[in-house]
This record gives C-alpha cells, sequence and structure tokens, in this order.
C-alpha cells in the first residue's frame, strides 16, 4: 500500500502544499491549496527567524519562482535577495552556493532587508523600526551601512498579538472558525448565540492546518477591530472611544469597545501582558527598543538617525500604530533633536517595503553596469 503525506508551507503570504510518499516529496505552491483540507497536509515554513531553516522548502521554492512564474534559464538572471542583520555567515556560504552551483546564476548580491527599506523610502540614513510576525526590530542605517552593534530587538510582534487576541476571544467563548469551516449559518441579531452547522472533514485533516486556517480568521479581526490607543492605556479614557462592529465566520456579531484597544497595548507598554511563558519586565516597548537602539550609536549620528524613522513591517498597519509610536518617541526625545517618523500610507509599501528597495537597489546596479559596458564597448565617453 502506498502511504501518502501531504504537507504544504507558507513563503511571505504564498502558500505550498505538497505530496510526500516513501521515495519524495513534492511542493505544490498555490495561495489557494490552503483552503481545502487534504489528509496529512502539514503547515510550515522554510524560514525562521528571518533565516532559511528548511532547504528542501526553500528550494523547492526557487523552481516554483523560475518555472511559473520567471519562466526563462536562470543562468540568465541575475540574483538580489534580502537577509536579516542577523543571518550567519554558514547559511550564507550555503545560500551562495546552491545558487551558483545549482541554478548557475550569472552574479548574486545579498543585502540586509533594513537598507532596501530605507531605500524604498529615498534614505541612506536611517532607523527602520520594523514590526513583523515573529518580532520588531530596530535597525540603525548609516550611510546605506547596517550598523550590526545597535540592533535591538523584541519578540513582540504580529504573533503576539495574534495570541492576545486568540486568548481574548476564548475568554469571551466566541468560536474562532474561518469560513471554510462553516457548511451552513443563519443571520442572527447582535450578540445573540450564532447558529451554524460545521462542516464534516476527512480524519487525516492535520492540526496544524486546522491552526492555521484558525489564525487567519483571527488576523482578519485584528486588522479589522484591533486600533492603539494614541495615549497610554487608561481605563477612563478608553471606554469613550467607539466601538468597531465585527462578524465572525460563524454570523456572531458584536461590537468590540475598550477590549480592541486592550489588546495591542502590550506593543508600546509591557508591563500590561498578561501572557504564560512572557514576563513582562523583561519586555521592550517600541519606543524603548529605538530609542536604545540610537543610543548605543555615535553621538555624531543620533540626530540623522532620529531625523528618519522609518516604520514597516504588517504589524505596523494596526490603526493607530505609527501615531503612538510618534508620540512615544517624541516623549524620549532630546530637544535639540528634530524626529520624523517615516511611514508609507500604503499596506504594500510596508509590508514588501524590503522588496521595493531591493527592485530600486537592483535597477540601479544594472545601469552601472551597463554604463560601464557601453563605455568600454565603444570606446567613448559615458553613455546611457
Amino acid at each position: 500500500m502506498e502511504n501518502k503525506d501531504e504537507e504544504s508551507m507558507e513563503v511571505d503570504g504564498t502558500p505550498s502544499t505538497s505530496i510526500k510518499d516513501s521515495a519524495e516529496k513534492k511542493y505544490i505552491h498555490d495561495t489557494t491549496s490552503l483552503l481545502y483540507p487534504r489528509e496529512h497536509m502539514e503547515i510550515g515554513h522554510p524560514l525562521k527567524d528571518g533565516m532559511i531553516e528548511d532547504w528542501d522548502m526553500f528550494e523547492s521554492t526557487l523552481n516554483h519562482i523560475y518555472k511559473r512564474h520567471i519562466q526563462s534559464d536562470s543562468s540568465l538572471h541575475p540574483v538580489l535577495m534580502s537577509e536579516p542583520p542577523w543571518n550567519v555567515r554558514i547559511k550564507r556560504e550555503k545560500l551562495t552556493e546552491l545558487l551558483f552551483e545549482k541554478y548557475n546564476i550569472p552574479a548574486f548580491f545579498l543585502s540586509k532587508n533594513a537598507v532596501l527599506t530605507a531605500f524604498a523610502n529615498s534614505r541612506a540614513t536611517g532607523l527602520v523600526i520594523d514590526s513583523g510576525a515573529s518580532h520588531t526590530t530596530a535597525v540603525p542605517i548609516h550611510e546605506g551601512y547596517c550598523l550590526q552593534h545597535a540592533i535591538m530587538k523584541s519578540p513582540l510582534g504580529g504573533d503576539f498579538i495574534t495570541k492576545q487576541a486568540k486568548n481574548f476571544l476564548a475568554s469571551q467563548k466566541i468560536d474562532i472558525l474561518p469560513p471554510t469551516f462553516i457548511a451552513s449559518r443563519e443571520t442572527v441579531k447582535e450578540g445573540q448565540a450564532p447558529i451554524f452547522k460545521r462542516k464534516e472533514f476527512a480524519k487525516g485533516v492535520t492540526q496544524s492546518w486546522q491552526d492555521y486556517m484558525i489564525n487567519t480568521q483571527i488576523q482578519d479581526f485584528q486588522a479589522s477591530v484591533l486600533q492603539v490607543s494614541d495615549v497610554p492605556y487608561e481605563e477612563e479614557i478608553i471606554e469613550q472611544m467607539p466601538a468597531a462592529p465585527y462578524e465572525f465566520a460563524t454570523g456572531y456579531n458584536l461590537e468590540f469597545g475598550g477590549e480592541r484597544i486592550q489588546v495591542a497595548e502590550g506593543l508600546f507598554d509591557p508591563t500590561v501582558i498578561k501572557a504564560p511563558g512572557l514576563e513582562p519586565s523583561t519586555m521592550l516597548s517600541m519606543a524603548h527598543i529605538a530609542t536604545s537602539s540610537v543610543h548605543l550609536c555615535d553621538v555624531d549620528i543620533r540626530s540623522a538617525l532620529l531625523s528618519n524613522v522609518i516604520v514597516t513591517g504588517g504589524n505596523s498597519l494596526l490603526l493607530g500604530f505609527t501615531d503612538r509610536l510618534q508620540r512615544d518617541l517624541s516623549i524620549k526625545t532630546p530637544q535639540n533633536m528634530k524626529l520624523k517618523v517615516i511611514a508609507p500610507s500604503a499596506a504594500a509599501e510596508r509590508r514588501f517595503s524590503s522588496w521595493i528597495g531591493g527592485s530600486i537597489l537592483a535597477s540601479l546596479v544594472s545601469r552601472m553596469y551597463k554604463c560601464v559596458y557601453l563605455c568600454l564597448g565603444r570606446g567613448g565617453g559615458w553613455q546611457f
């Protein structure tokens, strides 16, 4: 009997499903593949802490990109990739070897993702505050170089907010089910118990797939309801803020008031965090990691960093995130220094800022090589 296991992964929002038998593991990359429950399909990720952890998954992703998207031989295209500032040498060397040995690329360049984010915002010097899924970092950039010794990192990011939101909804006894889990439902009044019928899945559906789908529902709740208060959390002030309505996939609907502020407050005031495994006294707020990073830099460049604070990352899209960061940083900024927080209004520009910066850098490098080629090839002056 042939035994088949199915796995899936998500890379920068693009999931991949794999079918594995005794001899091989096959990955199928498709954004809609996760919506359909498959037996023994696991959810995984090739990256951990921003670095490549599962090389088989990563290599499968490259194959998919070249075959389905670029649709051209890899030997024809130079490659530019981003990496986290804390990437280790052994992983960098392994990546370089893979690209040159297997894919036969003509040229390769690795750049720090914070540097690319700065380029995307037309800055060569600045402090990049990147609040992503697994962590939030403050990375100082000076004249296009990452100052490694002054990087500050906090585990408070989007995953932390998702856990906080999940705990809150569980405390309210609200069923957290994605639309994929619902066979039918009825319309009910606000606050009324939902009336729905749940789909029956095959016994082989994995827990990791179910957890992933539930998290997508929680993240939709986060994006629609949660808000960061522009002032430190106070019960009297928060109660006066307008409520936000939300309807869950089960049909249950409710207006959320101060609770939607309290869930996100831990990012800026860790003392309010109530989560197992996290000690609030050891956590750093958004403003704290930013100012600590600046203070670790030479005094001569601190002013330039504070006048170019660049906010990026999907977690920074929480309503009120940038305003609260501006407010908290202004309190900690010396009066003789100017503070300027730069945050693109478009969601895509924050979520994919390093990709945008990479496209800018790659086009500049390509143009530079073209200039050199024309100059040397024709024997004349610089030609564009």
